[in-house]
C-alpha cells in the first residue's frame, strides 16, 4: 500500500483520481481545525519563551531533523540555551518528560532519541507539545518545536518550512490523493522556506544540503570518512521518509548497495545487521539509536551534516537571535 501511495503520490498525476474525494473532506476537516484556533474557539498555549516550530506541508521525510540540529548548533554557539519540543514517534498518551541517556528509542522516539545523543541539548517530549514547552521553559532561552507546523495549539514565534528538493510537493493534492497535509499555499505563510538539496524552486527560499560528517561504529564509536568505504559492497539499511536520497547519497561517494529500504519509523529486523559475511552495514543515525545490541563490529551509521550558507542563512539566524533577546 504505501509503494502504490507513493508513486500515485509523486509518479503518474492521473493516478489515485479516486481519491480526490476523500482529500476534499480532509481539506475541509483541516481547515475547520485551523479556523478554530485561529478564532478562539480552540485555546492555544503562548509560551514564556520564544518558540521556532520547523515543519512541513508533506508526509514522509524532507530533512527537517537535520536542520533543527543545524539550528541548535549555530544558536547554542551564539550563547542561547536552546531546547527542543517534540511528540516522540507515536507519541499518544506520553506525559511530558525529558528524554535521558537510560532512553531507548521505543519509550522516547527514535528522532528524539537521535537528537538528545548528538546534541546533548535538553529534549523535552509529550503528547501535547505544549506539554514538552512548558517542561523546557525553565531551562533554557528558546524552544525548537520539531515537526510542529500543523501544531496550532502551540503558538509559534517564528516558523519554518521544509521542502524535500526532488520530491518537492508530490502531485501537490492533500492527504490521501497527494503527499500535503495543507495546501501549497501555506508556503507563502511561513517565515522561511528551506529547500533540501535541488529541484524544487519557491521564491526566497534558503538553498540546503545534506552532508555525510562522518560514518560512526555502532560499538566503540570509531569515525571514518564516507571515502573509506569507496569500491566496497555494503548493505545500506534506511528506515526513513524517503530512503533513496539516503541510497543515492552513498552511491555519489562509490559505494555498491545492496539496499533495505524500510518504512519510517521502522524498527531494524536483526537479520538485516547480522554478521553474516557482508563487509560491512550502513544505516542511518536515526536507524542507528533502534539497534539492539551484540556483535554489531561490522555495523556503521552515517553522520549527516546540513550545510546551509549565504545571507538567507545569516538573516534566519540573526532574526531568531532578536526574538530571544526582546
Amino acid at each position: 500500500m504505501q509503494k502504490w501511495l507513493l508513486k500515485t503520490w509523486y509518479g503518474d498525476d492521473s493516478r489515485g483520481w479516486w481519491l480526490q474525494p476523500l482529500a476534499l473532506l480532509f481539506a475541509a476537516v483541516a481547515g475547520l481545525r485551523r479556523s478554530a484556533y485561529r478564532t478562539g474557539v480552540f485555546g492555544k498555549y503562548r509560551s514564556r519563551r520564544p518558540v521556532v516550530v520547523v515543519g512541513n506541508l508533506s508526509v514522509g521525510g524532507t530533512g527537517k531533523t537535520p536542520i533543527v540540529i543545524w539550528l541548535a548548533r549555530e544558536l547554542a554557539a551564539r550563547g542561547l540555551r536552546v531546547g527542543i519540543a517534540s511528540r516522540g514517534y507515536r507519541g499518544d498518551g506520553v506525559p511530558a518528560r525529558l528524554v535521558s541517556d537510560a532512553d531507548d528509542a521505543a519509550a522516547a522516539g527514535d528522532e528524539a532519541l537521535m537528537l538528545h545523543r548528538r546534541l546533548r541539548s535538553p529534549v523535552a517530549i509529550a503528547s501535547r507539545r505544549a506539554d514538552a514547552v512548558r517542561l523546557l521553559e525553565p531551562i533554557c532561552d528558546l524552544i525548537l518545536c520539531d515537526d510542529g507546523l500543523q501544531h496550532y495549539s502551540l503558538e509559534r514565534d517564528l516558523e519554518i518550512a521544509v521542502v524535500d528538493g526532488i520530491r518537492g510537493l508530490g502531485n501537490g493534492r492533500l492527504l490521501p490523493a497527494g503527499p500535503l497535509r495543507e495546501p501549497r499555499t501555506r508556503l507563502s505563510e511561513v517565515d522561511a522556506v528551506v529547500v533540501n538539496g535541488p529541484g524544487f524552486s519557491w521564491p526566497g527560499a534558503i538553498s540546503m544540503n545534506l552532508v555525510p560528517a562522518a560514518v560512526v561504529a555502532l560499538q566503540g564509536g570509531e569515525r571514518l570518512p564516507l571515502a573509506a568505504f569507496a569500491g566496497r559492497r555494503v548493505r545500506a539499511i534506511a528506515a526513513i521518509g524517503n530512503p533513496d536520497r539516503f541510497f543515492a547519497m552513498l552511491r555519489v561517494h562509490g559505494l555498491s548497495l545492496d539496499e533495505h529500504p524500510l518504512p519510517d519509523h521502522a524498527a531494524v529486523p536483526p537479520a538485516t545487521i547480522a554478521n553474516d559475511g557482508v563487509q560491512a552495514v550502513l544505516m542511518t543515525e536515526k536507524d542507528a539509536v533502534k539497534c539492539p545490541h551484540g556483535d554489531l563490529q561490522h555495523a556503521w551509521y552515517v553522520e549527516v551534516d546540513a550545510r546551509i550558507e549565504g545571507p538567507a542563512a545569516t538573516a534566519l539566524l540573526n532574526r531568531i537571535m532578536d526574538l530571544a533577546r526582546a
